[in-house]
């Protein structure tokens, strides 16, 4: 299918050939019809993208002095990899378009195939044939009088709509409108729809005669003029409500709404403004001052968006949902028209040609500018080929499939990847059809798809790297392995016990290996670190120190279905304790901080007992100082002392004698070293380079760690019995069900 794509380093626009989106469950798949192109917003991203990195730093300082804490901490090479690996990943445009279902995910029940939808979203309803919308961020078109041009607009109207509600404006209501753009105009409509006096103003006189045209009571293009019709046609009081939907760095918009409102009135900013607001004209008329945030109640919260979970409507009237099937409605009973505001239907192949209206490129006037698709009826293709090269590969050679290539895929993991010798890459797989493009043209893929099949059953494939979100890894792993691949798979491996089991009984009955990304281990520092201690006759004292920072409730990684923070990075920290005592965990216990609501339970410390007797404490903390190092680990035996700092300083201590290692430019963690091991364990038929019954006792003391935590008591870790207990059931005739 066809997207839109633009560059995040120079805001170049492409129209690029993708794999169709993932039908996820929650969700519908639509074949788009029409998608609105919001001039404000994407203009603005467009500016963005387009600046250098010096005007981008000054535009965000806020990510300055992260990238500054991030140089002190983990230095100025892995820096730059990292800011270079956002910056190279494409942006996805658009946010609000109309079409048909072509498909309907598990979970929905109430929409069916070949229903027409207005679809809303960034990231979601995109500038792309195809899109996969969650159900809430979708709203059917019931009537037949509304077209998918008009119902494209749909998410527009529901932003202008908030603002409305926002507002408070009222029947009878005398309302200014700032700003008489897309956004403007559907707001000055639904104000009048509403029974409110409309009083317009923007410098675009073209513009502020349509709103004459589609209703507006009093409209100009000049500031004064505007003052005045605000006092006349008000008997002097002023607006009784303001809304600001413009789109300017400028504060101009804010204060002349301060100005011409009467005492108490409300001004709302909708669209993005500049915030330098004049005190004294505020405060003499006590004004309230508001800012509408997007298209309602819903949006920014992903209980709502991406898992489903509605508002009851006695409490919440209006989410962003129900926002789009008012405008709908006020569609469908002509209150409001969109087809004046209309001036540009262009093919999505011509895409380009949008964003050079858009953009002050030509001298054309252009308002409300469509882009159009296709609608064929051709089942979305899940698969593109990059490359029809025909690659006769060395004995030996790894043929790779990836699922998966997020940020930390395409910012560490491949490219450590790319410098080894032997690793052809296959084929490449996201649920994003611009990222799989991406992550194949980047590193040179043969394909990218969207669908995991096609890399689990290419038969040219040996070996699949699985980097998804971490509720996926188990059944990838199962699928991967029952296909006759070897597997990579990032921590964690799995997020129960029972698919644990399942994991090890389908590592029993194949000869291939599985690999966890225990990378930590592998580091350079780590290996001296280890061996320091290798003559070392007695237990270990460890302990490891993470400030890992605070991460918000709603963050992906806090959802217990992917796992939480322990699962999903404390099993890290396990490994490398496991590693350095040079025995399996036997036994744990996780204390955690009592949480007043600002924490997730991410403030705990982990005790463990290993098999050799030596013992081990985790310190995880989500309260720090993110500027301050991220890891540290300290280790004491046999009248030695070893100390490892973010893994770029290493202090060994023994008899009075010191010595110490540092990098000063960058962090080495062990990714390339895992990766040289693995492909060389590979080759050579040898075993793991961490063999699959250590990966099972790091995962089941990981999963007691958690259960711990819940059940605030320490928890056995018999790696053994648990391995005999899954592997007894190898066997066992499908069905049967164990004494």
């Amino acid at each position: 299918m066809k997207q839109i794509l633009q560059d995040a380093r120079t805001g170049e626009i492409a129209v690029a050939e993708v794999p169709a989106p993932q039908l996820l469950p929650g969700c519908v798949l639509v074949r788009v019809a029409s998608s609105v192109v919001s001039a404000g917003t994407e203009r603005a991203s467009s500016e963005f993208a387009s600046k250098n990195l010096l005007q981008k730093a000054k535009a965000r300082p806020d990510l300055v002095r992260d990238v500054l804490a991030k140089i002190r901490r983990d230095g100025i090479g892995s820096t730059w990899n990292a800011v270079r690996s956002r910056l190279d990943q494409p942006l996805v445009l658009g946010y609000s378009s109309a079409g048909t279902v072509v498909a309907v995910g598990e979970g929905v029940t109430d929409v069916l195939v070949g229903e027409r939808v207005a679809c809303a979203g960034a990231g979601y309803a995109n500038h792309a044939e195809f899109a996969c919308i969650p159900r809430l961020l979708m709203a059917k078109i019931d009537s037949l009088d509304v077209s998918f041009d008009e119902a494209a607009f749909a998410t527009l109207g529901a932003v202008a709509l908030h603002g409305v509600r926002t507002a408070e404006a009222k029947l009878g209501d005398t309302v200014a409108v700032i700003g008489l753009g897309l956004l403007g105009q559907l707001t000055s409509q639904i104000l009048r729809a509403a029974g409110c006096r409309v009083i317009g103003f923007d410098l675009n006189s073209k513009r502020a005669a349509l709103a004459l045209q589609l209703g507006a009571d009093a409209a100009c293009d000049n500031a004064e003029t505007f003052r005045n019709l605000c006092r006349e046609r008000t008997g002097g009081r002023g607006a009784d409500a303001v809304l600001i939907t413009a789109e300017t760095a400028s504060s101009e918009p804010v204060n002349l709404a301060g100005a011409v409102a009467r005492e108490r009135a409300i001004v709302c900013a909708v669209g993005t403004v500049g915030m330098e607001i004049q005190r004294r004209v505020f405060f003499e008329k006590e004004l309230d001052f508001r800012i509408s945030r997007s298209y309602g109640p819903g949006r920014y919260d992903s209980a709502f968006e991406q898992k489903g979970h509605d508002y009851p409507i006695g409490y919440v009237r209006w989410t962003e949902t129900r926002n789009m099937e008012a405008f709908l409605d006020l569609l469908a009973e002509a209150k409001i028209d969109v087809r004046p505001i209309i001036t540009h239907r262009i093919p999505v192949e011509n895409a380009l040609a949008a964003y050079g209206l858009i953009n002050g490129e030509t001298s054309e006037s252009a308002l409300g500018v469509l882009i159009t698709y296709p609608q064929a009826n051709l089942a979305p293709a899940r698969r593109v080929d990059i490359s029809s090269e025909t690659r006769v590969a060395a004995a030996g050679t790894i043929r790779l499939g990836v699922i998966g290539a997020g940020a930390f895929a395409t910012s560490t993991l491949l490219p450590a990847i790319k410098t080894i010798g032997g690793v052809e890459l296959a084929g490449v797989c996201t649920a994003t059809g611009a990222r799989a493009r991406h992550a194949a043209e980047k590193f040179g893929f043969r394909y990218c798809a969207t669908d995991d099949n096609e890399i689990v059953r290419d038969e040219t494939i040996n070996t699949v790297l699985i980097a998804t979100r971490h509720s996926l890894h188990a059944p990838q792993v199962m699928a991967a392995l029952v296909a006759g691949k070897h597997v990579f798979c990032e921590k964690p491996l799995c997020l129960t016990e029972d698919e644990l089991s399942d994991i090890v009984r389908a590592g029993g009955q194949t000869a291939r290996l599985v690999m966890v990304g225990f990378n930590r281990r592998f580091a350079q520092l780590a290996a001296r670190l280890k061996a320091f201690f290798a003559e070392v006759q007695e237990p270990l004292l460890m302990h490891y120190r993470v400030n890992a920072g605070f991460l918000k409730a709603d963050h992906w990684t806090q959802d217990p279905a992917e796992g939480g923070r322990i699962l999903g990075e404390v099993c890290h920290f396990v490994d490398f304790l496991a590693y350095i005592a040079g025995a399996w965990p036997v036994r744990v216990q996780t204390h955690a901080l009592a949480n007043g609501g600002l924490y997730s339970d991410d403030n705990l410390t982990i005790q463990l007992e290993f098999a050799n007797g030596s013992q081990g404490t985790i310190t995880y903390a989500a309260n720090g100082d993110k500027g301050y190092s991220k890891e540290r680990v300290e280790v004491f035996g046999g009248g030695a002392v070893g100390v490892l700092e973010d893994f770029r300083e290493l202090e060994l201590s023994r008899g009075g004698r010191k010595q110490a290692e540092r990098s000063r430019l960058k962090q080495d963690k062990g990714h390339r070293a895992e990766w040289e091991t693995f492909v060389k364990a590979l080759r050579e038929g040898g075993p793991s380079p961490i063999t699959f019954e250590e990966i099972i006792a790091v995962s089941l003391a990981t999963l007691r760690a958690l259960a711990s935590r819940r059940l605030g008591e320490p928890m056995a870790v018999d790696t053994n019995s648990f391995l005999a207990a899954a592997r007894s059931l190898e066997n066992r005739p499908q069905g049967s069900q164990p004494a």
